[in-house]
């Protein structure tokens, strides 16, 4: 088979990836074989994705003779050895590296030397289940996204055996399906699932610190950065059951590696059989899979006190802004910190307390404001452990007078979105560092593959990579945690005043 040729595909495993892999395949105008050992997964594997095809007719979103020629296409066999004319084997069986292990020396006695047999594992190296096998050069990873069909990218996985010739043609194969395909070495998680510790393992850890509440996180990557869902709605949407074993694999296979450390908190929860959507109830309560309203988050400002006396961090970002706020809700700025009620700071990457330190400040008149986004958009308050009640509701009369949404958090080096965002951004660079995969790759996987609004070094280049970088800084400084060092590859660009995204961005 050439690189341009129409190949005949055999997938093994007619479970729910099974077939939106088979599907994906026909609609692209490929042959298709599949098999599974129970005959009746096969006949239903066979019928269900028929029936898509019928109801994208149904839709108007194909002729019925496009549909009529792609389930042509669908070959069900009920024995192994039918598949021994296939050009390239996709295997979708269980997570079991025995398993899949003994069923690719299998195939390696039914198909010719010449086909390509590759694992659709999320979790497993693609070295350790060649690692018996006869022609380790023809195994590589093709991982897909449930449901196939919609989730439009393909990693093309490779393991230090894996021939060029075999990624090339896999890529051939995945582009006339219209997916993305993206191009990965053979490390923990891949690509996709390495990217996406940041948003999961930080959240986490907010809600460790008792920061903020797991509704508040959400909320905020929502209305703030501009995120489809948060860590906490995508968990449960994911399964925390199936999470928490990934997020615990990519932290061993990684020699725990402190960027991916896992949390206490949700075995407990695990335990408690609480996984999310599928069981009903997981960070969020749901009702027909769908998830039951939480109460109103945007609640009217309380009133600011009588002769409000506020002073404004002359280093803050939005010092403009927020004195015009101040003056519009009706409060004094004044020049000095000693003679206001409320001091209002802007914080990078470190928390009230460490800031009131090093400003001399008194903590119990201060609020932090977050600088990001805008303050067009959703406003974080932080408080310190000792923020006076009245302190906290002038803030909020002030940054809400305006009726633009605001969340009071607690004291969180870096807020929430700050300490996200870097922590998404420093494990995308460090996964260029080690080239896993290329700049481009990385950016597009994780778009398409995670939902986010933009990459992680897109994500950089917005914030500002020398941003970014004195985020982490602080994070370290005042948490001594290892996890936030920042990789050399954004402290090098931070450094030097580079993008991250650059024409020379390959280069380390």
């Amino acid at each position: 088979m050439t690189a341009e040729a129409q190949a005949t595909i055999a997938v093994i495993g007619a479970g729910a990836m099974g077939r939106g892999i088979v599907q994906l395949f026909a609609q692209s105008g490929h042959r298709v074989k599949f098999y599974d050992n129970s005959e009746a997964a096969v006949a239903a594997a066979h019928a269900f994705v028929a029936d898509m095809f019928d109801s994208k007719v149904d839709k108007g979103r194909i002729s019925r003779e496009e549909a009529d020629k792609a389930k042509s296409q669908l070959v069900p066999c009920t024995q192994l050895v039918d598949i021994a004319d296939c050009d390239i084997v996709v295997e979708a069986v269980l997570e079991d590296l025995e398993i899949k292990r003994g069923l690719f020396a299998e195939l390696e006695t039914v198909v010719s030397s010449a086909a390509i047999i590759a694992s659709n594992t999320s979790s497993l190296l693609i070295a350790d289940i060649a690692a018996g096998c006869a022609h380790p050069e023809r195994i590589a990873g093709l991982h897909f996204f449930n449901p196939v069909p919609v989730m439009r990218v393909t990693e093309i996985i490779s393991s230090v055996r894996t021939a060029d010739i075999t990624v090339e043609k896999l890529k051939a194969c995945i582009d006339k399906t219209g997916h993305r395909a993206v191009l990965v070495q053979d490390q923990p998680g891949f690509l996709i699932n390495h990217a996406g510790r940041g948003l999961y393992t930080e959240g986490l850890r907010i809600l460790e610190e008792q920061a903020a509440s797991h509704d508040q996180v959400d909320l905020l990557m929502r209305e703030a950065a501009g995120f489809r869902m948060g860590p906490f709605e995508l968990l449960d949407l994911t399964g925390l059951d199936v999470s928490s074993k990934v997020m615990q694999s990519i932290y061993d296979q990684f020699q725990q590696e402190p960027r991916f450390r896992p949390s206490s908190i949700i075995p407990p929860r695990v335990a408690a059989g609480l996984f999310g959507r599928k069981t009903g109830e997981g960070w969020y309560q749901y009702q027909e899979g769908k998830k039951l309203d939480l109460a109103n988050a945007n609640e009217p400002p309380p009133a600011m006190s009588q002769n409000c006396r506020v002073w404004i961090d002359p280093a803050a970002d939005q010092h403009a802004e927020l004195s015009t706020l101040s003056q519009q809700a009706g409060a004094q700025i004044v020049v000095s910190p000693d003679d206001a009620s409320l001091l209002l700071i802007q914080p990078w990457g470190i928390d009230v307390s460490q800031a009131c330190a090093d400003l001399n400040l008194d903590a119990s008149r201060c609020v932090a404001v977050d600088p990001l986004p805008s303050l067009e958009m959703r406003r974080t308050l932080m408080l310190s452990p000792i923020t006076r009640t009245q302190s906290r509701d002038d803030a909020a009369a002030i940054l809400g007078a305006d009726n633009a949404p605001y969340t009071v958090i607690n004291d969180s080096p870096g807020f929430v979105v700050q300490r996200m965002l870097a922590t998404i951004v420093n494990i995308g660079t460090n996964i260029a560092q080690r080239g896993i995969a290329s700049v481009d790759d990385i950016d597009d996987a994780v778009r398409i593959g995670l939902g986010y609004p933009a990459g992680p070094l897109a994500l950089g280049d917005r914030l500002g990579p020398h941003r970014v970088m004195q985020v982490l800084e602080g994070l370290q400084r005042v948490t001594g945690d290892p996890r936030y060092r920042p990789s050399h590859w954004l402290r090098r660009r931070a450094q030097l005043g580079e993008n991250l995204i650059t024409r020379e961005a390959a280069r380390h």
